[in-house]
């Protein structure tokens, strides 16, 4: 029989919700900064997600709210394990690592609510802990034997080869990466991302996700990167720094947003500036295997500056009859014009997408970056859309407007 958690932890743990409402981001504050003290664990995160108005922390304190109001009910967290489960894979989070943040998060639990933290509260977090992260570590423990089972797959850091580089647009760059080792790579699912871990020009090494342009293959693969001129370093280091030659560090291929592995209704990829890289991967799989499904790529764009891979995914469409690209600019440029260098100007909308595409069976994919998916997300909900047919990848960790 598998294991339970005890009635007075359920209890004591759903009494903590309106504590974790009042103070929850204050917790995962404090949690943070313990576990940073010790550099081998500070390595193993992307700190760009620790920035960004503290996005992690809240994320974070979301997961842990959502934990205990859902402590009678887990199945509703499988989702949120999955997700989880994918992102310690592609950071390499190993079982020897549950320890430290249990010891930080008790001892966060404690700093913050102070008298009200009691033996018995301290007592049923600890056991609530530990019985999620069995469950994430024993998911985690099936995704590495899947991956190391199949061809080219492998386990932690392995090094590849940039083997070309080719600028997209004035700010996003396309990698293509082979394996140092000469071997074979493993065939991600359309919309997976790698994780890299880079020089960051002040020294140090920096953690980052990008998602894997080009469809799955048994040789390379391709990430279109944007520059961030002002961000801690992963792209500028990929940018300014690299060349046809130097060698990267990736784990293998994770994440929970994919295309099915055998699509049968339409699709309708939909992403916002270089969100589009995981729909390139899905657009290029559908044009090989699946000729005769239908699916419409929806892009957005400020302008023909910032906009990639344009003559690619329009090459890809003109390929097949059931495909079909259209692109909006919110700012074109001097030389922009509709029904020229793109479709339409604008923003992307539900209206425009319920009179041009099949609304009513689509299933929906977006990505792209936090306001383009709260604008999309929500709507497409209102509009009547299953949550079960819209799914999506966004840039750094799923906060709780999101999760809204």
């Amino acid at each position: 029989m598998a294991p339970q958690l005890s009635r007075e932890t359920i209890e004591l743990v759903r009494n903590s919700v309106p504590v974790l409402e009042a103070h929850g981001s204050d917790i995962t504050k404090a949690m943070y900064a313990r576990l940073f003290k010790d550099d081998h664990i500070k390595a193993l995160f992307n700190h760009a997600n620790q920035g960004e108005g503290g996005s992690q922390v809240h994320a974070l304190a979301a997961a842990i709210l959502g934990y205990a109001k859902n402590i009678e009910n887990l199945g509703v967290l499988g989702p949120v394990v999955e997700r989880i489960a994918h992102k310690h894979i592609g950071y390499h989070i190993l079982p020897e690592h549950y320890p430290y943040v249990a010891e930080a998060l008790l001892a966060a639990i404690k700093d913050i609510l102070g008298d009200a933290a009691t033996p018995a509260v301290l007592t049923a977090w600890g056991e609530a802990y530990w019985f999620l992260a069995d469950i994430l570590k024993g998911r985690e423990n099936v995704l590495r034997d899947e991956i190391e089972s199949r061809s080219g797959g492998w386990n932690g850091w392995r090094r590849f080869t940039i083997s070309s580089k080719v600028k997209e647009s004035d700010v996003v760059t396309s990698f293509t990466l082979t394996p140092s080792d000469g071997g074979r790579v493993i065939r991600h699912r359309p919309g997976q991302y790698l994780t890299f871990r880079l020089p960051l020009l002040g020294g140090g090494l920096a953690k980052r996700n990008y998602s894997i342009s080009c469809g799955p293959n048994d040789e390379t693969y391709r990430i279109s990167v944007k520059r961030e001129a002002n961000g801690q370093g992963g792209s500028l280091y990929l940018h300014d720094h690299t060349e046809v030659g130097t060698e990267v560090e990736a784990t293998p291929p994770a994440g929970d947003f994919f295309l099915p592995d055998e699509p049968k209704t339409p699709i309708v990829l939909l992403s916002g500036g270089v969100g589009l890289t995981p729909m390139v991967s899905m657009l290029e799989t559908i044009a090989r295997d699946y000729p005769e499904l239908e699916a419409h790529f929806i892009h957005g764009a400020l302008n023909s500056s910032t906009h990639a891979m344009d003559k690619h995914v329009r090459g890809l469409a003109s390929l097949r009859d059931k495909l079909s690209v259209k692109t909006f600019y919110s700012d074109p440029g001097l030389g922009d014009a509709a029904g020229l260098s793109h479709d339409y100007d604008g923003f992307i909308t539900v209206d425009w997408l319920r009179s041009q595409t099949p609304f009513e069976t689509s299933e929906f994919y977006l990505c792209g970056p936090k306001p383009f998916l709260r604008a999309l997300v929500p709507a497409l909900s209102r509009a009547g859309v299953s949550s079960d047919r819209i799914h999506y990848e966004f840039f750094g960790p799923a906060d709780e407007l999101l999760a809204a």
